[in-house]
């Protein structure tokens, strides 16, 4: 734990009784003592506190900024609306997936979040593709907070009013006691909820404040990735990386209409040529939800089969584990394209027995985005 970077709300980790964990170079609360089933199951009831202050957070400035972008993923940013985010991915001249990231538009400028584990590659890239003219900051002097749930709504809003107006997506800057907020209605867990990126000086009296509100409770990275496999969500490292495209992991909604073929825009951005043509004629994999019958979990890792006695894998789990509001085993995995239909039955190697697992369509749970 000694080398590893120490989260601005540290303290108040410390004080909730967190149990602690190294995760992406970073001291990160693992759980808090309900234990992460309760975590999940309130999340999906009333509203959960995250920290992801490890998350990279990057603003690009200059009238090109949102051009300069687009020559590395295929999202339509030109075409961003100010005040809006969208989702995107960064991808290699092979049509791998380097990254996938937030974008939200303010002005001219580009606010980005990243993931933890690849900041310090993405911000390498950006800096090595960008052209002259657009300035990149990398933001260190915010924490970033997450509020998911059903009451996240009525639990900001008793904060700051304003924050009952957003849409799934929108991203403005709201003040709080003084202090500017970066808000978006966005999150990675499922269910309608915030991120909020947060002065470091002010980001414990800020949390503080939320978790005095009804029905709000901590929680951590367990109950987060519960939560994000319940509602099909990819995690880069484990289902999404540079071995796998956009289109294979279900993503072809981050390739914007301006970007493909008789758009606006097409193409332009590393990769373009497997990516459009797998969103034209299919790939030949892709990523699926699987129910695994019975109570063992299939984790990520775990060999896929077409038959029972099948001799050669046709491919892999990437997330697995046990799905709380379901209460059941849930997983994800990558197959042939052929066998990805729901209801086809597959099977899991699990210390050496093939253990049957049905096709499901993802998310396993609908989602509570406000529209």
């Amino acid at each position: 734990m000694a080398d590893l970077q120490h989260l601005p709300l540290a303290a108040l980790h410390a004080e909730l009784g967190a149990k602690m964990t190294p995760f992406a170079g970073w001291e990160m609360p693992l759980q808090y003592p309900a234990g992460v089933m309760q975590e999940h199951l309130h999340c999906r009831a009333h509203a959960a506190l995250f920290d992801v202050s490890h998350m990279g957070q990057v603003m690009l400035r200059g009238p090109g900024a949102a051009v300069a972008l687009e020559a590395l993923v295929g999202a339509d940013l030109v075409g961003l609306a100010d005040g809006r985010q969208r989702y995107a991915v960064f991808t290699d001249d092979a049509g791998g997936v380097l990254d996938d990231l937030m974008v939200a538009r303010r002005g001219d400028d580009l606010f980005l979040v990243v993931n933890a584990a690849n900041a310090d590659a993405d911000v390498a890239h950006l800096r090595a593709h960008l052209p002259a003219g657009i300035a990149l900051e990398v933001v260190r002097d915010r924490a970033l907070i997450a509020l998911q749930g059903p009451q996240a709504e009525a639990a900001l809003a008793a904060l700051i009013p304003d924050a009952a107006a957003l849409r799934f997506m929108d991203a403005v800057v709201l003040d709080w006691d003084g202090a500017a907020l970066w808000v978006s209605r966005s999150g990675y867990t499922g269910e309608d909820g915030y991120e909020i990126s947060v002065p470091v000086a002010r980001a414990e009296a800020f949390a503080r404040a939320l978790l005095a509100q009804p029905g709000v409770a901590p929680a951590g990275l367990g109950a987060r990735d519960s939560l994000r496999l319940e509602a099909g969500l990819p995690l880069h490292g484990q289902d999404i990386d540079a071995t796998v495209s956009p289109i294979e992991a279900g993503l072809a909604f981050s390739v914007g209409r301006a970007r493909r073929p008789g758009g606006a825009r097409p193409g332009g951005f590393p990769g373009a040529g497997r990516i459009l043509h797998e969103l034209a004629h299919g790939p030949a994999r892709a990523r699926a939800g699987l129910l695994p019958e019975g109570r063992a979990p299939m984790r990520a890792g775990t060999l896929l089969f077409e038959s029972e006695d099948a001799t050669t894998p046709m491919g892999h789990v990437t997330s697995g584990g046990f799905g709380p509001s379901l209460e059941r085993p849930v997983a994800m995995g990558l197959m042939p394209t052929r066998l990805c239909v729901p209801g086809t039955r597959v099977y899991g190697e699990v210390r050496g027995r093939r253990l049957p697992a049905v096709v499901a369509a993802l998310p396993f749970r609908a989602p509570g985005y406000r529209k």
